[in-house]
């Protein structure tokens, strides 16, 4: 039951946000096709939203399908169509940033992904991509900086989740609060003060459940 529960109410999220007018078959299409995709069928995926022509997250689901089967030309076609759409939607801009670049289109992956930071100019996976491109074409000072502020971005985001499992402790949700650590843990992989008073709080909260 809950792997029907959680895509569900993921995509009743999504509806308010892409879509004025969507039937529940629409809803349920694209929960089969999210289950067969999780399960490695790409070809059946891609057949069960073939008809599908305007729900962003199917046609999203649609693309990384069509990718993953190989057929990277139908896959930017997709995207290009979802963007259409749904100009903002960041989880498109930034598929087709990375089909474009393994199609070997640098170029037009650099503008597109020049355009998700101009929409999104904190998220820490496009300052990555972006850093990758740049060092790709050998711009390593411009590499650099972005990945400059997205350390800096993860250093913030991983206080803000201290901040949290701390409170969450002292209201005595060890569960939640070792949850937030975790997080916070995967945002900084080297050795920082920061990083030892997460893992100083995480063995505190072990020893005591």
């Amino acid at each position: 039951m809950k792997k029907v529960i959680l895509p569900f109410c993921a995509v009743v999220f999504t509806l308010i946000s892409c879509s004025k007018t969507l039937d529940q078959k629409t809803i349920i299409l694209h929960i089969r096709a999210s289950e067969m995709y999780a399960q490695g069928k790409f070809t059946e995926t891609i057949e069960n939203l073939n008809k599908e022509k305007k729900f962003p997250p199917s046609l999203l689901l649609r693309a990384k399908a069509e990718f993953f089967s190989g057929d990277t030309e139908k896959a930017e076609k997709t995207c290009r169509k979802l963007l259409k759409i749904q100009p903002s939607f960041y989880e498109g801009k930034l598929y087709l940033a990375r089909i474009l670049r393994e199609k070997g289109d640098s170029d037009a992956a650099v503008q597109v992904t020049e355009s998700l930071l101009a929409d999104y100019p904190q998220d820490i996976r496009a300052l990555r991509f972006a850093a990758e491109l740049a060092g790709e074409a050998k711009k390593y000072d411009e590499a650099a900086a972005f990945l400059d502020k997205a350390a800096e971005l993860s250093v913030e985001s991983a206080l803000v989740l201290l901040d949290r499992a701390r409170l969450r402790w002292v209201a005595g949700k060890g569960p939640e609060a070792l949850e937030d650590l975790s997080r916070a843990k995967a945002m900084l992989p080297w050795d920082t003060p920061l990083l030892r008073s997460i893992n100083n709080l995480e063995r505190t909260i072990k020893e005591v459940m």
